[in-house]
């Protein structure tokens, strides 16, 4: 059996490497690993660390690119990949255009796609955008759902999925924190945080960008201000736009620190030795309650609500009152902290990777046994 990966993001490569380590210990299975490129310096100390080598880098990235860009330039370049090497499946993950326009040159050259992470949903195609129709439309072409948690599974199943298709497998970002985080972990950062309660933030999502991320800002860098055994530590998305807003709003405070983007392992590991975190993000919702840490999701939507029902995430929205009224909460009560850091993380036990891979090999069989017949 021929297995192709294709992805193109940071936060696509930390969930997809586990898959592929797994996929390289089965003689009977060739993988091949295609990553186009649309993060690319974010995505090669990824790759190094999982020691991960691509086969193909689709290489697209440019300056001011858009989602016109992204498509376009995926969809051309990896028509010659799925030519030249005919997979028997192509993996992609999430919900971001590499994997929309890779699936979709799939579906156009009739190469059967399994979806990881399928069946995540707000059902508000803008919220988050373009993510939330990108793994709607994956999931109408894919014949093989990986799905995280049964909610994931029973929204695919509303729609209409067949049931025999769709695998509960758990999150593939849990089995990468085995290979990251490291209880001797040490940095310049936790040297400058000290003994403070250290605040992990991120915020890059599209559809924050402008006046909704300076509220952001700001009810951070007040609350900041407020407590004096607080730091805050922000690795700063790439984006021109979020490093201005960021660099007016918490640049001279001197109780937050910007840094350049952290590679897998240093996130990780900040995460581990973090007080709480503060996201717009997808997968670290997923990634901080298995290492014990609450979040707050700075989005008025998630489609991760397995994580509000269980009490490790709390979506506070993105309005500056709510904020900073949210971490404040978790600044000032214990219980309530300690009923997030306890709650148990509802993504998974670290196997998702194995199971994925065993389904693969179950529905290569039944092929075979069809064709045979």
């Amino acid at each position: 059996m021929k297995v192709a990966l294709v992805f193109g993001t940071r936060p696509e490569a930390i969930k997809m490497c586990p898959i592929v380590k797994e996929l390289k210990q089965h003689k009977e299975i060739e993988t091949v690993v295609c990553v186009t490129g649309q993060h690319r310096e974010m995505l090669r100390p990824i790759l190094e660390i999982f020691q991960v080598n691509p086969d193909y880098n689709l290489d697209i990235m440019k300056e001011k690119q858009d989602l016109f860009d992204i498509t376009d330039s995926v969809l051309q370049r990896i028509k010659e990949v799925l030519k030249k090497e005919s997979p028997d499946i192509v993996l992609v993950h999430g919900d971001t255009t590499s994997a929309f326009a890779a699936a979709l040159a799939c579906f156009y050259m009739k190469v059967p796609v399994a979806h990881v992470e399928a069946g995540l949903r707000t059902y508000n195609k803008y919220s988050p955008y373009p993510e939330e129709f990108n793994r709607q439309a994956i999931d109408v072409i894919s014949e093989i759902f990986f799905a995280p948690t049964d909610l994931s599974k029973g929204n695919l199943l509303s729609e209409g999925k067949r049931k025999d298709c769709i695998h509960v497998t758990g999150n593939t970002v849990i089995d990468a924190l085995k290979t990251t985080v490291d209880g001797d972990f040490h940095s310049e950062i936790l040297d400058w945080a000290g003994n403070s309660r250290l605040i992990l933030m991120t915020a890059h999502r599209r559809e924050n960008i402008g006046k909704t991320m300076q509220e952001m800002f700001e009810a951070i860098r007040e609350a900041a201000e407020i407590y004096e055994d607080v730091k805050v530590v922000y690795p700063v998305h790439m984006n021109p736009a979020v490093k201005n807003a960021a660099e007016d709003i918490l640049g001279n405070t001197d109780r937050i620190k910007l840094i350049e983007p952290l590679d897998v392992v240093e996130f990780h590991n900040l995460m581990n030795h973090a007080y709480l975190i503060m996201t717009d993000s997808g997968g670290i919702q997923e990634e901080a309650p298995a290492l014990g840490k609450p979040v707050l999701v700075m989005r008025d939507t998630t489609e991760r609500p397995e994580g509000v029902a269980a009490g490790t995430l709390k979506l506070v929205g993105t309005k500056k009152e709510d904020v900073k009224s949210g971490l404040i909460e978790l600044l000032t009560d214990t219980c309530v902290y300690q009923k997030m850091a306890q709650a148990k993380n509802p993504y998974g036990d670290g196997h998702a990777s194995e199971r994925i891979v065993q389904v693969l090999c179950e529905w290569w069989r039944k092929q075979n046994a069809e064709e045979i017949c």
